[in-house]
């Protein structure tokens, strides 16, 4: 099992969804997700959701509370995903590893395609008032 923490970054009332790129080598190209990536042996969550998000989207964030969890069996093994949510601190943002990025409220964000891991987190977090 693979775990993967990610992030959601919130500005101004949306929040930050990635593009992964056509080629992807998982199989998962042209889905979207919210930014993040594997967790790695002795690393703290925190820790992982900051160097992902530095090494992804070249920005510096702070991570907030826990919000969410999803499993999810993929082809190639099972992923446990952890959401955080996350404000940006500094850098200026480019793209590294995704081939857009979108910033996108409760509404817009169903327009999207998510990876499978994802989609709970999606619904979750349209559940919520406002996010902020």
């Amino acid at each position: 099992m693979k775990i993967v923490i990610a992030g959601l970054l919130i500005k101004d009332g949306l929040c930050l969804i990635a593009k992964r790129k056509t080629e992807d080598r998982l199989g998962l190209g042209e889905l979207w997700e919210f930014p993040g990536g594997k967790l790695e042996a002795g690393e703290t969550h925190e820790a992982c959701l900051q160097r992902e998000m530095l090494e992804e989207l070249q920005i510096d964030v702070a991570v907030g509370d826990f919000f969410a969890q999803s499993n999810y069996e993929y082809e190639f093994g099972v992923i446990q995903l952890f959401l955080y949510w996350a404000s940006w601190r500094g850098g200026a943002m480019h793209l590294a590893v995704h081939d857009e990025i979108a910033w996108v409220d409760k509404e817009m964000i169903l327009n999207y395609e998510f990876v499978p891991a994802d989609v709970p987190i999606v619904q979750e977090l349209r559940s919520w008032n406002t996010w902020e």
